[in-house]
């Protein structure tokens, strides 16, 4: 799986740079806000797609449909999820399976 350029950011941790990217429209379930706001990362370099890491963070879309109030995702969010994710085994050169990492906690689905 590869990021679509169009709309991806980049970002430089570690000497390294990443490319990552919100969905723009919630899915279903983020719309309603019954689960929170996902990104995806990779690697920028490179001529083959390595793993791709995905991150469920611990805040709603910011285009949900109830109106609730979203914190923007901030790339020192995005450096720390990186970071975290690459601690915990995440190779973004190697291929394979996408790379979960979950920083959803305390989250509260709206009912």
């Amino acid at each position: 799986m590869t990021l679509n350029k169009k709309g991806s950011r980049h970002i430089t941790v570690d000497g390294i740079e990443y490319r990552w990217r919100i969905r723009r429209k919630p899915s279903y379930m983020q719309g309603l806000r019954w689960t929170p706001l996902t990104y995806a990362v990779e690697a920028a370099s490179g001529s083959q797609p390595g793993t791709t890491l995905i991150v469920t963070s611990g805040q709603a879309h910011p285009s949900n449909w109830v109106g609730a109030e979203a914190v923007p995702i901030r790339p020192a969010h995005v450096a720390a999820s990186i970071r975290d994710a690459r601690d915990r085994g995440w190779d973004p050169t190697k291929t394979g399976s996408p790379f979960q990492l979950d920083r959803s906690a305390g989250f509260i689905a709206q009912p």
